[in-house]
């Protein structure tokens, strides 16, 4: 995916941390540190603890993703590395306090001097990351890439296009499966008129986001946007077809799509809903399915999609 954004850019005050130049938040641990490295540095940040073996085969894969997810953290947590084979006198100790390490690996969280959550195997990077994610929410905090997020949204709601494009494309780059961040490279292209580079964008996203709620949104937002570029500049023809016959249920489809090309998301809305007060069946419902399609590319939170929706359901349901 090719985006354009300027990687030195620095975030607003509470944005993404810089993680260069701190102390690597990774290190290995045994009996007579576990002290000082877990139970007391949890009263400051949340320490991962994974106990591991070298004859542990799914260590070998949990390890280096606990290694890139507590990294890309930027020092908000901590991974404190601890051999079972080499440290027997803690892992029986801590087993006697109820810690289970039967097996490994075994991943424990420790926050304020206690075990907060635990998991045991080698689970898939985005289990490991919704992990933290949730140790970190119980500390007080997120992950450094919500906070990206969060201010990528904000420079998009403040029509900072640009900037919002550049954000969303960091955090694309970070994490190439994140849907709202794609989706947000999308919208922030087509807002800065550069539509057909917004359409590769969702063409290429991974086969298993393709139905996400964003993407399926920004998909129909871009559909609509073409149809209403031909659609609008019939708007006088639609408007006399339909004072000629106002049950020309087709040219006003037509007209709402118009309607919505000139972000007239109220009108629009209403063109659809009286065409299913006149003959809802027509054409097999053409008239709510493109209803429906705009509240996709409005989104659910829109006034406009909530207003609709509200209309809409007293027409079906009365």
């Amino acid at each position: 995916m090719d985006v354009i954004f300027d990687p030195n850019r620095q975030p607003a005050p509470g944005g993404m941390p810089q993680s260069g130049g701190g102390p690597d938040p990774v290190k290995d641990g045994d009996q007579k540190t576990f002290m000082q490295d877990v139970v007391e540095a949890s009263r400051q940040v949340p320490i991962l603890v994974d106990f591991w073996a070298t004859w542990c085969g799914p260590c070998k894969t949990l390890t280096p993703t606990l290694e890139k997810v507590v990294r890309a953290a930027g020092g908000r947590v901590r991974l404190v590395k601890i051999d079972i084979d080499k440290n027997r006198a803690l892992v029986q100790q801590l087993s006697q306090l109820g810690l289970p390490l039967q097996s490994v690996p075994t991943v424990a969280a420790f926050w304020q001097g206690q075990i907060a959550d635990l998991f045991q195997g080698a689970l898939p990077e985005g289990e490991v990351k919704r992990f933290i994610e949730g140790l970190l929410k119980l500390a007080g905090g997120q992950m450094p890439t919500a906070d990206l997020l969060a201010e990528a949204k904000q420079a998009a709601e403040e029509g900072d296009h640009q900037g919002a494009l550049e954000l969303f494309g960091a955090l694309a780059q970070q994490e190439p499966e994140n849907a709202e961040a794609l989706a947000g490279v999308a919208r922030s292209l087509a807002a800065l008129g550069q539509e057909e580079q917004a359409i590769q964008v969702i063409e290429n996203v991974p086969a298993k986001l393709r139905e996400h709620a964003e993407i399926a949104s920004v998909r129909s937002a871009l559909e609509l946007a073409a149809q209403g570029r031909e659609a609008r500049a019939k708007l006088a023809e639609f408007q006399q077809r339909l004072a000629a016959d106002p049950d020309d249920h087709a040219a006003r489809i037509d007209l709402a799509v118009a309607l919505n090309a000139a972000d007239d998301r109220e009108a629009a809305a209403e063109a659809l809903l009286e065409a299913i007060r006149r003959d809802r069946a027509w054409n097999e419902e053409a008239a709510r399915k493109q209803l429906l399609k705009f509240f996709e590319a409005w989104g659910f939170a829109d006034p406009a999609t909530i207003a609709g929706r509200r209309k809409l359901s007293s027409l079906l349901f009365r």
